[in-house]
């Protein structure tokens, strides 16, 4: 890997070919709003579905879309049941790219969110954007804890060094340089890859105007099996990359985010912090998992692969 700064690119994003690369598994809804939101924003750019082997009505749904303005790609992935995995197909996949901007499958944008991202990464090589959760459904007490724990992208960017791949955008020489998402990972991926990025000596950004909006997690389970992903990705983080995240079975420790607002009443303020114990609780259930029984997803490997 290249250590030394990165020199300036030819042409500035916002004039340059974009891509976006969505991974999809077994979720038609979703990727239906994805398309049509992606569709919208009225930018040339091509989109890259890649369908993680999905079992479902996912790639008839993808197949039958009809863009006005985009062009719509689909590719698949089945060899790694990995998001990750996923994203390094689309990224291979679009190799007419100069800037590869990446969105999960239930994610929709603004019109305007390609244009003032672009703009922004005009001064940066690595961009995250500003995400709000919507609660679509019920205001269950799971819906309103993780729409208030949410997303703090900037705080991400600024103390974790890397920003979630729902709201991304990367130039595609960082790829060139540094390698594409490490597939063994469950979760812990993207911040891995920002901060492999910015040991690389790129500049990291944060755009506040241009707004990607996700869908709560609503249920207990749902919420607390992420939290179990998460626990194992952090075991993999540090059986993987022990120098930068330390050795089990001592869990990684992160400079904590500010998620506290003094204007919520008591009542929330009390529940929020029983929902926070219980996540911390799934995720050390889910790093406990992991450390007795390792995942062999991608054990051949030695690292990330390269573009």
């Amino acid at each position: 890997m290249d250590q030394t700064t990165p020199s300036e690119p030819e042409d500035a994003p916002s004039e340059a070919t974009l891509a976006v690369v969505v991974p999809v598994y077994n979720d038609p809804d979703g990727i239906t709003r994805t398309l049509r939101s992606l569709d919208a924003a009225g930018r040339p750019m091509t989109v890259t579905v890649v369908d993680n082997a999905s079992t479902d009505d996912t790639r008839r749904v993808v197949e039958a879309f009809e863009p006005t303005h985009v062009d719509v790609r689909l590719r698949s992935e089945t060899a790694i049941q990995s998001s990750y995995a996923a994203r390094n197909a689309g990224i291979r996949a679009s190799d007419d790219a100069d800037v590869l901007a990446f969105v999960d499958a239930d994610v929709t944008v603004a019109e305007d969110y390609f244009d003032r991202a672009l703009a922004r990464l005009d001064d940066c090589d690595y961009l995250g954007c500003h995400v709000d959760l919507s609660i679509e459904g019920d205001r269950t007490l799971t819906a309103r804890y993780n729409a208030h724990t949410g997303f703090p992208i900037e705080q991400y960017v600024e103390r974790h060094r890397y920003a979630p791949t729902c709201s991304l955008l990367v130039r595609r020489e960082v790829f060139e340089d540094v390698g594409l998402f490490d597939p063994r990972l469950l979760s812990g991926g993207d911040m891995e890859f920002g901060n492999r990025v910015d040991a690389a000596g790129y500049e990291l950004g944060y755009c506040a105007d241009a707004v990607a909006t996700h869908p709560v997690r609503d249920s207990f389970r749902s919420l607390y099996d992420k939290n179990v992903r998460v626990g194992r990705g952090h075991c993999q983080l540090q059986r993987y990359y022990p120098e930068r995240y330390g050795e089990p079975p001592i869990p990684p420790r992160h400079e904590p985010l500010d998620t506290d607002a003094p204007d919520l009443p008591l009542s929330d303020r009390l529940a929020f912090g029983a929902l926070g114990t219980a996540m911390t609780a799934a995720r050390a259930s889910g790093y406990a998992r992991e450390l007795l029984s390792p995942t062999e997803t991608g054990a051949e490997m030695d690292g990330p692969p390269s573009l």
